[in-house]
């Protein structure tokens, strides 16, 4: 538990501290809950230590995050949006006017408005809280579509750049140092056999067919808080990883993270599959608010999208296992060895379902408006 009283000291409140308590289930950041009192009205607010063992220049970090949620929040407020303050995480400054505050400890903090009657699901249970997080999700990438000034930031350089991925595999290969290379033979033939798949994206951007714009990079569904009476995706979350990207990461992600049959580190194979109804769901919600600013093509790439997500995943999985288990928290031996296998299931499974879900994306778009890249 850090000194909060201390902590709530750095910042512009407003308000007077009353308590605080650990809060959420994220294993980077370090996250409380904290009541205020101002003039007499019990508020909440979250304080956040930003890991900086992982996010190495929280300084350039948070002002990606300030930049996209005061463009947001502007965007909301424009268009007279009745809870523009609750679509958007706020950043609340600290006494020097900067969106982060350095405790004695050297540590870094953010604090952020608490988004009441809303709540993150580590496990989405129906198909309405995909499509509503979906929705969500692009709604976040339309607000910050015409965000002007510099790039941002990377704060995590070619997160996504699936071709450096599969570099960093081979690598791994190469060195062996765990000496595990020889007992996944299959995985690796099944990795190096895509590689044309992992450049598709990358090949797209450099040749301007599709554009780089503002993305999330981290499109778990549970970095959406949805309405505890409606489900209605309020506002997203988790923006440690917004920075540049393709929407195709993002879209992808929500594919890989919310359509399997099973959890991540299924070890009976035969189990591994994809519920095309909520492929459907995503696809639904998803064009439903981005639709209005997404090029062609990259609507006809969504499908191919859950692909290349999952197929990246596996690989960072295979990667890590051949390098002796130093990135991914492991439970048990052979654990990022279960959870590749799963990974690469499931990009089996998209691929032998691949037609059907191009489909649904043609009747959900309509046929005339998106082009599939061969």
């Amino acid at each position: 538990m850090h000194d909060l009283r201390h902590v709530s000291g750095l910042f512009d409140m407003r308000a007077d501290f009353v308590d605080a308590q650990p809060y959420g289930s994220g294993h980077i950041n370090d996250t409380y809950c904290a009541w205020y009192d101002q003039a007499g009205l019990r508020i909440r607010f979250i304080h956040q230590r930003i890991n900086h063992n992982i996010f190495k220049d929280p300084a350039a970090l948070m002002e990606n995050i300030e930049r996209v949620t005061a463009h947001s929040l502007a965007r909301l407020l424009d268009q007279g949006h009745p809870e523009a303050h609750r679509r958007t995480l706020t950043v609340i400054p600290a006494l020097d006017g900067r969106p982060y505050a350095i405790d004695r400890d050297g540590n870094f903090w953010r604090t952020y408005p608490f988004i009441e009657r809303a709540r993150g699901y580590d496990e989405l249970k129906t198909n309405l809280q995909a499509e509503q997080a979906a929705r969500a999700f692009g709604e976040f990438q339309k607000l910050a579509a015409d965000l002007g000034g510099t790039r941002l930031h990377e704060t995590i350089p070619n997160f996504h750049h699936t071709p450096k991925r599969l570099q960093a595999l081979q690598d791994a290969i190469d060195a062996d140092i765990a000496g595990r290379a020889r007992t996944c033979k299959a995985e690796i033939e099944f990795a190096l056999a895509r590689a044309t798949d992992c450049r598709r994206v990358t090949d797209m951007i450099a040749a301007g067919v599709i554009p780089e714009r503002v993305t999330h990079n981290d499109t778990k569904l549970n970095n959406v808080l949805l309405d505890d009476v409606t489900s209605e995706g309020v506002c997203v979350i988790d923006l440690d990883t917004t920075m540049p990207g393709s929407v195709l990461y993002d879209f992808g992600d929500m594919v890989r993270t919310a359509t399997p049959t099973t959890r991540e580190d299924e070890v009976d194979l035969s189990l591994v599959g994809i519920r095309l109804d909520r492929f459907d769901a995503l696809v639904r919600g998803y064009l439903d608010s981005a639709s209005s600013f997404l090029n062609i093509s990259e609507i006809g790439m969504l499908a191919f999208s859950g692909k290349l997500l999952t197929l990246e995943c596996g690989i960072r999985f295979l990667t890590d296992h051949l390098q002796g288990d130093v990135y991914f928290k492991t439970k048990r031996p052979g654990h990022n060895m279960d959870r590749c296998r799963s990974q690469f299931a499931m990009v089996r499974a998209i691929e032998e379902n691949l037609e059907q879900m191009e489909e649904i994306v043609q009747d959900v778009a309509g046929s005339s408006k998106i082009v599939v890249a061969a």
